[in-house]
């Protein structure tokens, strides 16, 4: 009797030029580890990239680049969905998990200017300079330590962003470091920011692959990507973000770092206007990765985070 052929597995992806990038790669490095495995990849278009004329923040939906992808998976067309983890909300539908975390490239925020400010860094930009970023988290974090900044939204892909860079619309624009890496644009990244100007966002920099919960043939083969200490560090970031039920729309930030066996774990919950910033770390061990994070969005919490949390949704809804 001959044995069957093994299933084709279907990878989802977003049709965007990054997320295909992504996808390729987690493609590649299946058929490596796989080699008698046939990978297909499967786009989608996402609500979050159909809707390219409204700011992130006020479309206000915490699955606005996964939800596609989801109901792909929960309907059998697709077998598994690789996301940039920080785009992938902390609460999952019921009979979805997140599978595998690949290792991290760099988190940091990247610094992208016009040619006329190549002698520039963040603090020495010229008063009323016009930034670009879609994100509440940099925004406040960077009105915080430079109010002499002019912010305004920007969207679209990485290249219609540095196409408008490039034409003047705007002085400097923030990107992710390992966007810009992985699409081979390394060369435009001007100054990463440090930690202390602007902590990164929950999962940044890592992939998150999310399938359906009882396939156990799926949640197996993506055993051969997981990358344990970026897993160990972003469950501790997932967790903190969970505790403080931010999505898109709040900023938060963090910042960790795992040596050996100690999981050190830095948050802020920051005002829209950058005038309030609660930050704090602690430090733990790296198998109560996710107690960390829990731990430190109650500390938070304590020391006002609730307060700036509970006037975010206030604004949210009034919206």
């Amino acid at each position: 009797m001959i044995a069957s052929p093994p299933r084709t597995i279907r990878i989802g992806s977003r049709k965007s030029q990054l997320a295909l990038v992504q996808t390729h790669w987690v493609q590649e490095h299946l058929q490596k580890a796989f080699p008698d495995r046939a990978f297909e990849v499967h786009t989608m278009s996402t609500h979050g990239d159909k809707i390219l004329d409204v700011a992130l923040a006020k479309i206000g939906d915490k699955g606005l680049f996964t939800k596609e992808l989801e109901v792909g998976m929960l309907q059998g067309e697709i077998d598994f969905a690789v996301h940039s983890l920080k785009d992938l909300p902390t609460h999952l539908p019921e009979g979805l998990v997140l599978g595998c975390v690949t290792e991290r490239e760099d988190p940091a925020d990247a610094l992208v200017v016009h040619a006329a400010h190549q002698d520039k860094q963040i603090d020495t930009l010229p008063k009323g300079a016009v930034i670009g970023t879609s994100s509440l988290r940099r925004l406040a974090q960077l009105r915080h330590h430079y109010p002499h900044l002019t912010f305004k939204d920007i969207r679209g892909n990485l290249n219609t962003r540095l196409g408008k860079l490039d034409a003047g619309e705007y002085d400097g624009i923030i990107l992710a470091v390992a966007g810009l890496q992985r699409l081979g644009m390394g060369d435009r990244i001007h100054q990463a920011l440090p930690p202390e100007v602007s902590l990164h966002a929950v999962g940044q920099g890592a992939l998150g692959i999310e399938c359906r919960a009882e396939d156990s043939e799926i949640l197996s083969l993506l055993k051969a990507l997981e990358h344990p200490p970026t897993a160990c560090c972003c469950y501790a970031e997932r967790a903190f973000l969970r505790e403080l039920e931010g999505g898109c729309q709040v900023p938060i930030g963090v910042n960790t770092s795992l040596q050996g066996d100690t999981l050190t774990l830095t948050g802020i919950v920051a005002s829209l206007d950058g005038q309030t910033l609660v930050k704090d770390t602690l430090t733990g061990t790296s198998d109560q990765s996710e107690q960390l994070g829990i731990d430190l969005a109650h500390r938070l919490k304590q020391q006002g985070a609730q307060k700036i949390l509970d006037e975010i949704f206030a604004q949210i809804q009034r919206h």
